[in-house]
């Protein structure tokens, strides 16, 4: 699969890192003073005296994640300011919160920039490997493709997100490849839709307020009431078909995947490039096959008492 700028700019990007950081006596730290300084208590998220604050939110760890999700595939290596735009941070704060990634493993530096290092995969592993969909679904992902010869993959709804649980790939359609934790907008890709088609209302009335909905091509649904009556469409006939709204040139149609307790808990998806497949083709061709390999993942996720 793949992406245009704009769909770039949507993923989100997981911390990297291990043992034997670089230490932490930088050049682009050294541009905000010495490294003992007693932190600002506003900086590292500890309300001051009289302030009203939530006591069970710790915004030090907020900002310190923050700065983290500031990398991305064309975000690999940012300096100290990068960062401090990138979050809005203060330099002081970015700065003592990368020396600390530094100490931990998580931020690599070489005296002038800061990237992740591979350790960041911990954090996302730990999810991964307790969900039992990817494991399950992987050998129907293979079949299907290898059927079909277009990739297939498996998304699940993180806030206004997709994000691909498991994948198989056949030619590259995108510009960017495509991979387990790869993040996109909801509204924009099949496989959201159908996700957004099975809140309660009241849920999506709530992501429809609150969603940015930026065309990322001239073929982009952004009116909001255009895209209720869409997704509204797709709750009716039990997938959703995409065209060329997240990327030039790039088709795809989804389906449900639903859980033991019957509700809708992922959904699956495949993708073509538009000059190859026509929108027919993706309905009469493609989906028949799409909805059959749902069914039989569905079938062994209750068997195995998972999903």
């Amino acid at each position: 699969m793949a992406m245009t700028t704009s769909a770039r700019r949507a993923n989100t990007h997981g911390p990297a890192g291990q043992r034997g950081a670089s230490r932490p006596g930088t050049r682009a730290a050294a541009a905000d003073g010495p490294a003992g300084r007693e932190p600002d208590a506003r900086e590292d998220g500890v309300a001051p005296a009289g302030e009203a604050r939530n006591s069970d939110f710790v915004q030090s760890l907020d900002r310190g994640l923050a700065v983290i999700r500031a990398f991305g595939p064309d975000r690999d290596r940012l300096s100290l300011s990068e960062v401090a735009r990138a979050t809005g941070l203060t330099r002081a704060a970015t700065r003592r919160f990368l020396l600390t990634l530094v100490q931990l493993g998580y931020v690599r530096n070489d005296g002038r920039e800061f990237s992740l290092r591979p350790r960041v995969l911990e954090l996302g592993y730990a999810y991964l490997s307790g969900l039992a969909l990817p494991e399950i679904a992987a050998p129907h992902l293979e079949e299907l493709v290898a059927q079909i010869r277009e990739s297939s993959s498996i998304s699940v709804l993180d806030g206004d997100h997709i994000v691909y649980v498991a994948r198989v790939p056949t030619k590259r359609i995108m510009t960017v490849a495509i991979s387990v934790g790869t993040r996109f907008p909801a509204y924009a890709t099949s496989m959201g839709r159908v996700l957004l088609a099975a809140m309660s209302e009241d849920e999506f009335e709530h992501y429809l307020a609150r969603a940015n909905l930026d065309a990322l091509t001239g073929r982009t649904v952004t009116d909001r009431e255009a895209l209720r009556a869409v997704v509204r469409d797709v709750g009716r006939q039990g997938y959703a078909v995409v065209d060329q709204e997240l990327e030039e040139g790039l088709r795809a149609i989804a389906a449900p995947i639903h859980g033991r307790g019957g509700a809708v808990t992922a959904a699956i998806n495949v993708s073509a490039h538009a000059s190859r497949v026509s929108m027919t083709a993706m309905r009469t061709d493609l989906l028949p096959a799409l909805q059959e390999t749902a069914r039989r993942i569905e079938a062994d996720l209750r068997s195995q008492g998972a999903g």
